[in-house]
């Protein structure tokens, strides 16, 4: 696997911070060094917010992402403004609900995935970030599906223990897009 380097990015609210702790314990299950580390804006709901998760196999020297392997962009100003970022040969998720355009590159592979829609439609209102962890565990052999029910055992806190096979459809329906 060596070492994959994951941009989460979003608005408040949008669970950017929640995927990339999913993907975090993911990682920690499959006995990988792992570094997650939040960003958000001064307002909690509706303030700017990303995440950096690195899973890889040997020690990791810094939290900072500024080349990621994968981009998820939750909405369009997190697209414009990483989209450059992103090392050649990597990938972008978009959830192409919220997002209208394409990218415009092609040194990396896009995948639009209309996870808002998707969300409202299946009654899993608020959980496009997990169908896009859905899709971004389907197309990144590097991290594996063997821990998707154990790390949402993780990151599903007791208080909203109602929502664990909620969360839990929501990635399987991304997986399977």
């Amino acid at each position: 696997m060596g070492t994959t380097q994951i941009l989460i990015a979003g608005f408040g609210g949008q669970g950017v911070l929640f995927a990339g702790k999913f993907l975090a314990y993911m990682g920690l299950m499959e006995d990988k060094q792992v570094s997650w580390l939040p960003s958000y804006g001064p307002e909690m709901r509706g303030g700017t917010a990303n995440c950096s998760v690195i899973i890889s196999d040997e020690s990791i020297g810094s939290p900072i992402v500024s080349a990621p392997d994968i981009l998820i962009a939750m909405n369009l100003p997190s697209l414009d403004k990483y989209e450059s970022s992103v090392a050649s040969g990597g990938m972008i998720f978009i959830d192409g609900t919220l997002i209208s355009r394409g990218i415009e590159r092609n040194d990396v592979k896009m995948h639009n995935i209309d996870a808002t829609k998707l969300a409202s439609q299946n009654g899993y209102s608020g959980l496009s970030n997990m169908i896009i962890m859905g899709k971004v565990i389907k197309e990144c052999p590097a991290l594996g599906n063997a821990y998707v029910e154990a790390a949402l055992s993780k990151v599903v806190s007791e208080r909203h223990r109602n929502l664990y096979d909620s969360n839990l459809a929501a990635v399987t329906l991304g997986y399977n897009i």
